[in-house]
């Protein structure tokens, strides 16, 4: 008889199983049911209903995708900030410190990137 610690990961591997069977089922399901037929319409690009004025393959500039990442670290940056600030009052003193470490080692990475001139567009 199994004990209800074994019981426990029965359960939990029970899940895991089938939460990467039923994806795969049900991928593998549309796959073969799905009717593929190829035409010059599907072939296109899609822009707003408009007729393609371009090819869609070109090339980002590399600053570009710098620009980008600055842009999720900030972005990283608010999300850690706001339940920080609603819950400040209960969180105390080593908690504001620890929070201005965290804006000042963001804010080093800043000033590193301003003058090594990688904010500077071309």
């Amino acid at each position: 008889m199994a004990s209800v610690y074994e019981n426990s990961y029965m359960i939990v591997l029970i899940f895991l199983l089938l939460g990467i069977l039923l994806p795969v089922v049900a991928l593998t399901l549309g796959r073969m049911l799905r009717p593929n037929k190829q035409s010059a319409a599907k072939a296109t690009t899609y822009e707003s209903g408009i007729e393609p004025f371009h090819d869609a393959n070109i090339r980002f500039h590399a600053r570009y995708y710098i620009f980008a990442l600055l842009f999720v670290i900030f972005d990283v940056e608010t999300l850690f900030l706001y339940p920080w600030a609603v819950a400040y009052d209960k969180l105390g003193l080593f908690a504001l410190i620890e929070m201005l470490i965290f804006v000042v080692m963001l804010l080093v990475g800043l000033a590193y990137a301003w003058k090594k001139k990688v904010l500077q567009w071309l």
